[in-house]
């Protein structure tokens, strides 16, 4: 019995000790002197299935650990299990994406989940941006630009699974005209006597949508206070903005002129009028031929309501007042409207006077248009005979006349006195009408008188 125990136990340890050394890779012989030699040689672990937590248990927050057991798919941490790892929408796998339970009872890797987020996005010059959730993954950013301002590029970005947002930065872009507005059309009459008028206006109302800020203002028209003539006239106003975009306007000045009817020229006289003869405030003056006398007012206005002031006048043949009781009385009646040839001989029948008569009758339509009365002055005294037109003057007035001018009555002399009672030439011997008009053309008409004779021309025969 006490030698049974040692025998015994001797099995006993050397079953334990052959069964460690074969789940530790070693085996263990005995020699013939009870001897345990131990003999190392590699072999693989054995695996302990049957543990049904080996590792600890995988959980990911935000995420899941899909496991496969060897022993079936209630074991989720035993020896050998795999297990693939994900995360939840919105988040991403920072490590290992499988794992397996080892041996020493750790997992392989590690890993975890992050939230996905994208950076935040700049902030958009003349616009901006509004998004679902931030900057997480899936939000979505919609862009909006100023008024006045057009968005270019995406006008939406969404936060994407890379932590990248897509797409491109938008621009807003000032792509919208400046506004304006011209004054308004209006109608200026002409000033008085003119046929233009001063016309003013004020500065367009400009104003930009998207800044604010106005380049220039360009103008195609006249300048505000200008003379404009009759008729339209279009201003046109042209705003560019900091990102030249234009916009125009007009408006038109109309200038009108009003006018009175023409006035008609009376009967052996003529019109002469300022300005355009009939616009308002033209002056209008009556004038009659030599010979004639006015009638009325000189001068009629044309006024606002577009009538003429006063009446027309009218021209009658002139009335020569023989009866005064001087030379300078007589001549003063035909001051500034009739010339004066005064006719001197000794007697009817002097050869120069006869001569010069026929020459005289023959031109009385030249001297009617130039403006010159014919004064005789014939014989010697008591038989002296003194007339104009058909009006005898008085012996007194005959005397006075010829010692007022230095008349001879001992020979044919002729004197010629312009309107002013200026004795302007004499003569001696009888002389053509053409050489008496050359002279009174030259040096006695007006310019008035001028442009009456060569608008009428000469219409005597």
């Amino acid at each position: 019995m006490e030698q049974s125990i040692p025998l015994l136990l001797l099995a006993l340890i050397k079953l334990g000790t052959s069964m460690y050394y074969e789940g530790s890779g070693y085996s263990a012989d005995q020699s013939s002197n009870n001897e345990v030699y131990v003999e190392q040689r590699p072999s693989a672990p054995v695996l302990d299935y049957r543990a049904p937590r080996w590792c600890y248990d995988l959980n990911i927050q935000d995420g899941e650990a899909a496991c496969y057991s060897p022993r079936g798919g209630n074991y989720r941490s035993t020896l050998g299990t795999r297990c693939r790892l994900s995360c939840d929408q919105g988040y991403r796998l920072l490590g290992q994406t499988s794992v397996q339970c080892l041996p020493s009872r750790r997992w392989s890797g590690y890993a975890y989940c992050r939230k996905i987020q994208c950076h935040v996005l700049p902030a958009l010059p003349h616009g901006s941006y509004r998004c679902s959730v931030g900057v997480s993954e899936g939000s979505r950013c919609d862009y909006t630009c100023a008024p006045g301002y057009q968005i270019e590029g995406d006008r939406s970005r969404v936060c994407m699974e890379d932590g990248l947002w897509s797409g491109g930065e938008p621009v807003c872009v000032d792509v919208d005209p400046p506004k304006i507005q011209c004054p308004t059309s209006r109608v200026k009459f002409a000033e008085p006597d003119k046929l233009t008028a001063v016309v003013y206006w004020g500065k367009p109302l400009v104003k930009d949508t998207a800044d604010g800020g106005i380049a220039r203002v360009t103008r195609r028209g006249p300048d505000p206070g200008s003379e404009l003539p009759e008729g339209e006239h279009i201003i046109r106003y042209t705003a560019y903005d900091q990102a030249h975009n234009r916009a125009s306007c007009k408006f038109i000045v109309k200038v009108q002129v009003r006018r009175c009817p023409i006035l008609s020229a009376p009967l052996h006289g003529f019109i002469t009028c300022s300005s355009a003869k009939n616009n308002y405030g033209a002056n209008c003056e009556y004038h009659c031929e030599g010979g004639y006398e006015r009638q009325g007012l000189a001068l009629r206005v044309c006024l606002f309501n577009q009538q003429w002031a006063g009446a027309p006048a009218t021209c009658t043949r002139m009335k020569i007042n023989v009866n005064v009781n001087s030379a300078g009385g007589f001549i003063d009646q035909f001051f500034e409207k009739q010339r004066l040839l005064i006719i001197s001989a000794p007697s009817s029948s002097d050869r120069y006077y006869r001569l010069q008569s026929t020459a005289l009758q023959n031109a009385n339509c030249g001297l009617e248009q130039r403006q010159v009365v014919v004064v005789e002055l014939v014989g010697v005294e008591p038989n002296e005979v003194g007339r104009v037109r058909d009006q005898q003057l008085s012996q007194e007035l005959i005397e006075q006349i010829r010692q007022a001018l230095h008349i001879s009555r001992s020979y044919f002399n002729m004197v010629l006195i312009d309107k002013y009672g200026i004795d302007r030439e004499r003569y001696r011997q009888p002389t053509e009408s053409d050489e008496i008009f050359t002279y009174i053309d030259t040096y006695l008409l007006s310019s008035q008188e001028m442009t009456q004779l060569e608008t009428k021309g000469e219409t005597c025969e």
